[in-house]
Parts: structure tokens; C-alpha cells; sequence
């Protein structure tokens, strides 16, 4: 049990000073315009427009950097400060978030295995939910009971860093996608491309962080199953 505290006290401060690294970062650059004068909707049409997408919308949501992709709608969801603004920043998060749309559009595989998980690693969260307060009153002792009990661990959290995982390549790829084009297009230049990619590597780290968050914790019960057989 100490070690299954130590773990989530580590990995939730680790997770917390690259989040506030992100914030920073984001805060920095949205201080600096953009040369073309283009808001970070701008830059998602455009961007749309150069790869042929003309069925995704583009839409205004709500929450600091809430933005992200649904596939199910087909929208690019950008937050207030991305959606609006005429920064570097907002150019990078809109082009990131673009780039899922492209990935859509030309059947990336990684990003359809993701969305093929979806289901499994929601009904998995929920039930971490209640499985949780079971480890914590002690529900993995000995017997049968606390085997299966330790099973259902491994198999959610196992589901869930799988998702984590598949998730590294679908980020990074949009990532990779969004600074060609800003790069190619121009849309950025010199110091604007830089400041795009110093972002946008900070917000893949978000999602580094979250795997090893969730690879830990899966080792962690599998070795506690392991040990009991």
C-alpha cells in the first residue's frame, strides 16, 4: 500500500510541474503576435483548406487549453484563447488540433486504433473508480475474492495505459504534421516556428507523463498478481 501511495505521489508531481511547464510555456508565447495577424481559427481553416477538408468544422469551446479533435463530429474544438487569439501560441494549438483532422482524412492507422479503444478504456475508467476504493479497504487480502480483484486491476489499468500509449504516436505525429505546414506555408517564421515547436513539444510531454503515469501503475498490480501466483 506505501508503495502504490509513493507511486501516485510521484507521478502526480512529475504530471504537475510539466503541466505548469505547459501553462507557462503557452502564457510566453501567447504574449507574442503573429505576424500575419491570422487567429488561431484562421490558421485551423487554412490549414484545412491546404490538405482538401472541407466537411470539419471549426468550433469555439470553452476552458483554457481545452482544445482538441472529434472525429464523431468531425470538429476542431478550440478554446477561447486559442480560437481568438492572434499569437503564436494560438497558431500552434490550431495547426496541433488541425493535424488530427488531416490524420482523420487520411486513415492514420495509429489514430483509428485510438479511436477503436475508446469504449474499452471508458467502461475500464469507470470501473477504476470502484475497484479503487476496494484496494483501498483491502479487498486484494487472500482467496480466490482478492485474486479476481487484483485481475480486474490489471486488466483496467492495462487498458487504460494501452490507450495512453497508442495516444504518444497519434500526438506527436499531429504535432509533426502542424509544424511542417506552419513551416512550409509560412505561417511562421524564424522566431514563430521556434516558439511554435518549443509549445508543442511541451504539450506532448503532458502526454508522455500521463503513459508513464499509467504503464506504472499497471507494472505496479501486475507485479502484485504475479507475486501472489
Amino acid at each position: 500500500m506505501i508503495g502504490y501511495y509513493l507511486i501516485i505521489g510521484i507521478t502526480t508531481f512529475g504530471g504537475w510541474l510539466i503541466s505548469s511547464r505547459l501553462k507557462g510555456k503557452f502564457k510566453k508565447y501567447s504574449k507574442i503576435p503573429l505576424r500575419s495577424g491570422m487567429s488561431g481559427a484562421e490558421v485551423a481553416a487554412q490549414m484545412l483548406k491546404f490538405y482538401g477538408i472541407d466537411d470539419v468544422n471549426i468550433v469555439e469551446g470553452r476552458g483554457f487549453l481545452s482544445d482538441h479533435y472529434n472525429p464523431l463530429k468531425k470538429t476542431v474544438n478550440l478554446s477561447p484563447a486559442v480560437f481568438q487569439g492572434r499569437n503564436i501560441a494560438a497558431a500552434a494549438v490550431a495547426a496541433h488540433e488541425s493535424g488530427h483532422a488531416v490524420q482523420h482524412a487520411q486513415a492514420y492507422q495509429m489514430l483509428k486504433l485510438r479511436s477503436a479503444l475508446v469504449p474499452a478504456v471508458q467502461v475500464s475508467s469507470r470501473l477504476q473508480q470502484f475497484l479503487f476504493m476496494g484496494f483501498i479497504f483491502g479487498m486484494t487480502g487472500a482467496g480466490l475474492l482478492g485474486q479476481w480483484f487484483l485481475m480486474a486491476l490489471v486488466f483496467t489499468f492495462g487498458m487504460t495505459a494501452l490507450f495512453a500509449l497508442v495516444t504518444l504516436p497519434v500526438e506527436f505525429d499531429a504535432s509533426r504534421r502542424a509544424l511542417v505546414w506552419l513551416d512550409e506555408t509560412g505561417t511562421t517564421q524564424g522566431a514563430e516556428y521556434d516558439g511554435a515547436k518549443d509549445a508543442l513539444w511541451w504539450a506532448a510531454m503532458t502526454y508522455v507523463a500521463s503513459a508513464l503515469s499509467a504503464l506504472v501503475m499497471f507494472l505496479y498490480f501486475a507485479l502484485q498478481l504475479m507475486g501472489r501466483d
